[in-house]
């Protein structure tokens, strides 16, 4: 890493770099290049403005949220018992203020509801019934859980429950760099299909599942939440970033440690303190797309 005073000087380039879950499925790879593209073009018309980071992952995870195509918010899976509970975090890398809610129903927006535990400075993480009330203190609008259920996760229900066979689920997120040098990282998912009432993956841990350090970088995980709990991944993978230097080499150390040493599959986005991006996955597909000053449209790498 530059010293101090070289790092002053050094270019920051704001860049956005969206996910849409390394659980994806390769036949509907049409429908997600859409949905990722129209996300992180929602985050970088904010950066393009000169808007901050953490508006702008907020803005593309949600929506990547209201497309029912992701697995979050609207289209998220549903448990064991048919009902659907979210998970979300948010996190700005300068002051290291994060906010988290998990097993939550009832708001179309979870990681909104993280952006105001985050706000709020006293919480980092809420769960269940307690998260809910604090996103109806904070204003934000409810909704029927019922009407974030689709028929596609309806008929994936029924599915699991006659031969449980798949444990992937898919996540989404966002990291970008603004103009001021700050760093912002979301992540948000329904989880994993079946899973049991009231289960947690790595999407509402700050340093598994999201991280954001301005001076580092930040990071959106995906995959197989307990094994991504298991390395802290998105912790780890910017101390290769550190060591390495290299976004792209960085991603791809830290799936590898998921999978020798986690005991799973998934993949993950990165931007470092300059702006480079960076993505890695061990599986078949992480629909990807990135925007910055240096492209006329977003690259969609898949």
């Amino acid at each position: 890493m530059p010293p101090s005073a070289d790092r002053a000087q050094a270019p920051r380039v704001p860049t956005i770099i969206v996910h849409g879950g390394a659980g994806a499925n390769p036949a509907d790879a049409g429908e997600f290049r859409q949905g990722v593209r129209a996300a992180v073009l929602a985050g970088w018309r904010l950066l393009a403005a000169g808007g901050s980071a953490l508006d702008a992952v907020e803005a593309a995870v949600r929506a990547l949220e209201d497309d029912p195509q992701f697995n979050a918010g609207r289209g998220s899976v549903l448990n064991r018992d048919g009902a659907i509970e979210m998970d979300a975090s948010i996190m700005e890398g300068d002051r290291l203020q994060c906010g988290a809610v998990a097993a939550l129903a009832g708001v179309a927006n979870p990681i909104t509801a993280a952006r105001r535990v985050l706000e709020s400075r006293r919480h980092v993480l809420l769960v269940g019934d307690g998260a809910l009330a604090f996103a109806r203190a904070a204003g934000i609008p409810e909704c029927d859980p019922a009407s974030l259920v689709t028929d596609r996760q309806r008929k994936r229900h029924a599915e699991l429950a006659r031969q449980p066979v798949s444990r992937s689920g898919g996540t989404v997120g966002a990291v970008a760099l603004d103009r001021a040098g700050t760093i912002a990282a979301a992540t948000s998912t329904g989880g994993t299909p079946g899973k049991l009432p009231g289960r947690v993956g790595d999407s509402a841990l700050i340093g598994a599942g999201t991280y954001a350090d301005s001076s580092l970088g930040g990071v959106s995980c995906t995959g197989d939440g307990e094994a991504i709990v298991r390395v802290v991944l998105a912790h780890r993978a910017l101390a290769y970033l550190k060591d390495a230097d290299d976004p792209d080499y960085a991603a791809k150390v830290a799936v590898d440690l998921l999978v020798d040493e986690g005991g799973g599959q998934g993949g993950l986005i990165l931007v470092d303190w300059r702006g480079r991006a960076g993505f890695a996955t061990s599986t078949r597909l992480m629909p990807v797309a990135i925007m910055s000053p240096t492209l006329d449209e977003p690259r969609v790498p898949f």
